[in-house]
Parts: structure tokens; C-alpha cells; sequence
């Protein structure tokens, strides 16, 4: 987008893995210039972690969809010269993003305070793993435990299966979208006041947060625990049929509907029944229904009836979709990669940009050039 709403804006990207190299990225989509800060020759952890057995130029897919888009300035912050270039730069960013574990910042002289006292405007963002002190403050910060620490895992699977966890980086993708919310609004603040701001979240917040609606329900209903379904749990405070069932050929999500209605396109006994009560004997009459006919078969049934139901797409068949080819979410970018593009529409623009991700200190000569970064 050539009037994109950030353009103009210098972000200084100096987290590693997902979550505050996601942050940076959005930023970026929305227009903003991104220069990733990162150890010379090894660079971001994340270039080696593999989410598979494919990389790409020597760096990982992963890397590749977090750091697209971005400048690479190699320094290493123990480094007095190099930890003074940082600082030069800072110096003239507007927003610096870290995600170091609590104090660590603040031990390589790179701490919020610090920052902000040489640039006033300055927005500090910075996520942790579960806040800034307490027990918990000095675990990892890694998606998989926060997960299990939050309580969200204990919502997914049936009510016999253990603790289930997501099948993505959730937390961290997580408190990357609400890390850029608060820099955002931060921004608009600054706009006013011309005030910056130390923005925070960490993960354990981020999950905490995805789960407003149920612990709302928990907090103020006796404090009882949902009870997962048995048969295909989809959500432990939604009744029958919510859930997603297998059918002769694949899989159907069935939402929100009235077993009324449901019961004779289904030609089950299921008028009058009680959709919470009986929900595990209920959603077993409708699995055993189901698995008899054909996903496609199914949908063609209950559609014209406005049930809402849809098929369980896998990648394959939601990238064949018409309706997803319709968006325009994908973008081939530099070193041969294909990823996804920014999911926000500005007057009818979605951003993209063909830049790939780069290589470790790619644009160290040009940056320091550009900022005069080696000047006393």
C-alpha cells in the first residue's frame, strides 16, 4: 500500500523465536520500516528452528514467515561498539519490540527505562513469558508451557483424553497481536501528547485473555468446572450437536442448532430431548449418524434447512477452495518462498511486499551508513 498507515515509522525488532518478531512483522505490514537486531553470524535462534525437515537458503520456513520484510543489522550487545550502534539507532526509532527474559534487558543496558530516558517518544514493547516478577517469572517463556500453565489446554479433546494442546504457537502468535494493540494505541497517545510508553504483555496474559468468555462463565457460576463432552467436544459450555463429526468420507462441524429443527433431517429421536443434560448420548446418536453418508451429502441435506454445518478442511482442500483463492492471502517472496500475507484490508488494500527474510547482518553497511551508527 503506498499510503500505508505506518509508513515513515522506525521499528527496532529485537526479539528472537515468534512472539516479538511477529509484532514486528504486523508492524511492518502496516507500512512501518522493521531493522531486526540480531547475534552475528548465528543471528535469531528461530533461522535453525525447524518446524519441518525443508529450509530454505539455510534458514528455516519458520524464520522465513516471521521475518519477511525485514532489514538485518548483526551486533552483538555485550559488544561496546556494537551495543553503542544499537543505541545510536534507537535513538532515532520510534518503536523497539524485545521479548528478553525479566532483566535481562536491563542487565545489557537496553532496559525500557533506559531507552526511553535518551528518547522521550520512544514505545517500548516487550513480552515475557508470564510477567515481570513473581514465581513464575524466571520459566522459560515457551509457548507449550504456557499452554499447560494457563489452563487452556485442559479445554481441548473429549472428556476421557488428557490435556490436549493447540496445534500452533498460540501464545506466542497471541501476544504478538496484542503486543502491536497496545503499540498502537500507544502510538495514537504519542500523537497527542507526543508521550511514549512501555508497553507490555506476556504470554500466560495472552491466553488468559483468549479465554475471557469461559473463565467469565467459571468466576461467576460457583466456581464449577465446564465438563468437556465425551463424543466430539468442540466447546465444554456449548450443548449438542456443537462439535465435529466423522462422516462416511471425512468430517462435518455441526454449530448451533435447535435439535428440533436438527431431528427429522437426521431421522433421529431427538425432539424434546435436553441439548445440555443428554449431550454425550445425543451427540452419539448424531456421530452414528453421520458416519453413514457423505460429508458432501450431508452439507447438501442440511444447508437448504440453515443448519450450520461445514466441512473439516485440510490444507490441500482449503487452498483449492474458491473462497480462499478469493481473498489473495498468499505472496511469493524473496529467497523462493510462499507465505501468507496480512489478514487486514485498508480501503479494500491488503498489504504486501515481496521482500524476503534476510540474511544475518545483510544490511549492517548500509544501516550504519544511513545513521551514522559509528559516529562518537
Amino acid at each position: 500500500m503506498s499510503d500505508a498507515p505506518l509508513k515513515g515509522l522506525l521499528v527496532i525488532d529485537m526479539a528472537q523465536f515468534l512472539s516479538g518478531p511477529s509484532a514486528a512483522l504486523r508492524l511492518g505490514d502496516l507500512g512501518a520500516r522493521v531493522i531486526k537486531v540480531e547475534r552475528p553470524e548465528s543471528g535469531d535462534i528461530c533461522r535453525s528452528l525447524y518446524l519441518s525437515d525443508t529450509d530454505i537458503a539455510g534458514d528455516s520456513t519458520l524464520f522465513h514467515a516471521i521475518n519477511r520484510n525485514k532489514q538485518s543489522l548483526a551486533a552483538d550487545l555485550k559488544d561496546s561498539r556494537d551495543a553503542a550502534r544499537v543505541h545510536r539507532l534507537i535513538a532515532r526509532a520510534d518503536i523497539v519490540i524485545q521479548n528478553f527474559r525479566p532483566g535481562v534487558a536491563d542487565r545489557l543496558g537496553f532496559g525500557p527505562a533506559a531507552l526511553r530516558a535518551t528518547n522521550p517518544q520512544l514505545i517500548v514493547g516487550s513480552i515475557s513469558g508470564y510477567g515481570e516478577d513473581g514465581p513464575w517469572a524466571t520459566l522459560p517463556g515457551q509457548d507449550l508451557l504456557a499452554q499447560a500453565l494457563s489452563g487452556a489446554m485442559w479445554l481441548n479433546g473429549d472428556a476421557a483424553d488428557g490435556p490436549v494442546p493447540f496445534g500452533l504457537s498460540v501464545a506466542d502468535m497471541l501476544a504478538g497481536h496484542v503486543l502491536v494493540e497496545g503499540i498502537l494505541a500507544a502510538l495514537v497517545r504519542r500523537g497527542i501528547s507526543g508521550e511514549g510508553a512501555h508497553v507490555e504483555t506476556s504470554l500466560l496474559e495472552a491466553l488468559i485473555d483468549l479465554q475471557f468468555e469461559v473463565l467469565t462463565t467459571h468466576l461467576n457460576d460457583g466456581g464449577r468446572l465446564p465438563r468437556r463432552a465425551a463424543v466430539d467436544n468442540a466447546h465444554a459450555y456449548l450443548a449438542a450437536p456443537y462439535g465435529s463429526y466423522r462422516t462416511a468420507d471425512g468430517w462435518l462441524a455441526l454449530a448451533m442448532t435447535p435439535l428440533d429443527t436438527l431431528a427429522p433431517l437426521l431421522d433421529l429421536p431427538l425432539v424434546g430431548r435436553d441439548a445440555f443434560a443428554e449431550r454425550d448420548t445425543i451427540k452419539a446418536m448424531i456421530a452414528g449418524r453421520l458416519a453413514e453418508a457423505s460429508t458432501q451429502s450431508w452439507i447438501d441435506r442440511l444447508h437448504p434447512h440453515d443448519i450450520w454445518c461445514a466441512p473439516v478442511n485440510d490444507w490441500p482442500r482449503l487452498l483449492a477452495e474458491d473462497a480462499f483463492q478469493r481473498l489473495e492471502m498468499l505472496q511469493q517472496i524473496g529467497r523462493g518462498v510462499t507465505t501468507t500475507r496480512s489478514p487486514v484490508r485498508i480501503d479494500g488494500a491488503r498489504a504486501g511486499n515481496p521482500v524476503g527474510a534476510p540474511h544475518v547482518g545483510e544490511h549492517n553497511e548500509a544501516i550504519v551508513a544511513e545513521f551514522g551508527l559509528d559516529q562518537d
